[in-house]
């Protein structure tokens, strides 16, 4: 299977999954996509439901990854999502009454979802340089907006011929998720915070690897650049699996029959997440509506009900900070899809020069088969965890509940269609890694403003603190270096950090 960039409007440049991988972005700062999507029936996803979830990550990335062997796919899930990484399995599947199952995607090492991606991808990348013949050091720039950044350091610590440098906003993470990252332990990683938000960050990240000066310069001393965010089609592809199998496990359970169709719904800022729940779709899986769910920063919600995506808006940081973004880069691969090549670059060429776009009207149309849009502000997001607690005794964190707000919304308009499915919700992150906010949001004030406000959310809800997050109490403060958010300011901070010359 060969890829190509989203903006090869001549599909001229193709190049070979590990190419992709290792590169992260296309040189003319698209991103990769195959060049087609391999299918998938109801008889392979029988023969998957009798499967582990390495075994499941394997046949699925296999159908991606064309020019990786087999046993190199099942390697690396095993190694990757192992019971130490993931105690009680890689995932797990709440019920929450008739219609509704939360996707539990937080039992890795950093507690959020995105270790189910980046406990594989140095895997993934580590053999595409050596089937690239890569010599030179994998120096990988991050824009995070919290869970990203934590997961792709742990994921890439002390991996040979790799170093990874994460830029995050200083006043745009959680506490925690501050605290896991400034603390990250490695003799390859760096962490640096930007006087921006979220989206200076990125884009500050995309202005460096666009840079053809820097990487002359990288180059001449043995080093190129990579990417963990979800650009990079090597942290997207393993995304696609935990939605097949948890689609595997529901059959599996006699939760729902085989061939039946579910609803799924997602909390996504940067559209990578509910790209990935596409593809599976793509692919033949018996998946509904996908239903995007924002947090009051809604220019998703927007742009899936009206077809016009316009960051020219302001800018607000929420209690679900992951959410906090404006500018979705992996929509552009939903373009791509829906568009073509040639639309899609001209859509990115407005977005990057007004700060808008409106897409024509059978791509609008074409979106709207598959995708539905909801969004959750700062109230309503505290109500559904006081009340999804109150009602069912399941403690979501704040990105969840924007989620389920979507998904009670879309079970009572279901209901009123006559639409008889079950939705699931993807959970993206342990409600400690929010406990402030979760704590708030069942109507009690935090008594402390550090670390043991995690046990104050314990003793009251009766739910255990994760091992990770407790283990963080000691921990050493490595990182407190804070810049600028302008390019030339990150890419000093790069230039350091890197020791080139």
């Amino acid at each position: 299977m060969k890829y190509y960039s989203t903006r090869d409007t001549e599909k001229k440049n193709p190049v070979s999954s590990a190419q992709a991988i290792k590169q992260g972005i296309a040189p003319d700062g698209g991103l990769y996509m195959p060049d087609s999507v391999p299918k998938i029936d109801e008889k392979e996803i029988a023969s998957l439901s009798e499967l582990s979830y390495t075994k499941r990550a394997a046949a699925v990335l296999s159908k991606f990854l064309t020019d990786y062997k087999y046993e190199e796919l099942v390697f690396s899930a095993e190694a990757a999502y192992s019971e130490e990484k993931f105690r009680g399995g890689a995932t797990g599947i709440a019920a929450l009454g008739d219609k509704q199952r939360v996707l539990e995607l937080w039992h890795g090492p950093t507690c959020a979802f995105k270790d189910m991606a980046l406990q594989i991808m140095p895997r993934l990348l580590s053999f595409a340089l050596e089937k690239t013949g890569e010599k030179r050091t994998a120096l990988i720039l991050v824009a995070t907006s919290g869970d990203t950044g934590k997961a792709a350091l742990e994921g890439y610590k002390d991996v040979d011929h790799v170093k990874i440098m994460v830029f995050y906003p200083e006043n745009g993470v959680s506490a925690m998720q501050k605290l896991q990252m400034i603390s990250q332990t490695g003799g390859n990683v760096n962490v640096c915070a930007i006087k921006g938000n979220f989206d200076d960050a990125q884009t500050g990240v995309k202005r460096i690897f666009s840079d053809e000066e820097f990487s002359d310069k990288l180059n001449k001393n043995g080093i190129f650049l990579s990417s963990a965010n979800s650009i990079n089609w090597g942290r997207l592809v393993p995304q696609i699996v935990y939605y097949i199998s948890a689609y595997c496990d529901l059959v599996k359970n006699g939760d729902i029959k085989l061939g039946e169709i579910i609803d799924i719904t997602v909390p996504t800022g940067n559209f990578g997440n509910i790209f990935a729940a596409y593809m599976a779709k793509l692919m033949g899986m018996p998946f509904g509506r996908l239903i995007c769910a924002s947090n009051r920063n809604n220019i998703l919600t927007d742009f899936i009900n009206t077809g016009i995506y316009d960051r020219n808006r302001e800018f607000y940081t929420t209690m679900s900070p992951s959410m906090d973004i404006l500018i979705s880069s992996n929509l552009e691969r939903l373009l791509y899809v829906a568009a073509g090549p040639t639309r899609c670059t001209e859509y990115m060429k407005k977005l990057s020069e007004t700060g808008r776009y409106e897409v024509d009207r059978d791509v609008f149309e074409k979106i709207r088969e598959s995708f539905s849009a909801d969004f959750c502000d700062e109230e309503n997001t505290a109500k559904v965890i006081k009340e999804t607690f109150e009602k069912y005794s399941y403690l979501a964190d704040t990105h969840t509940a924007c989620a389920l707000y979507a998904s009670y919304r879309a079970e009572n308009k279901n209901a009123a269609d006559g639409r008889n499915v079950k939705i699931l919700t993807a959970s993206t992150a342990s409600p400690y890694k929010f406990a402030a906010d979760v704590l708030r949001s069942l109507g009690k004030n935090p008594d402390h403003t550090d670390f043991e406000v995690i046990y104050e959310l314990s003793e009251l809800t009766g739910t255990a603190v994760p091992a990770p997050l407790a283990a963080l109490r000691d921990a050493e403060i490595r990182f407190k270096d804070s810049v600028g958010k302008s390019k030339e300011d990150m890419l000093k901070a790069v230039e350091s950090f890197a020791g080139i010359i």
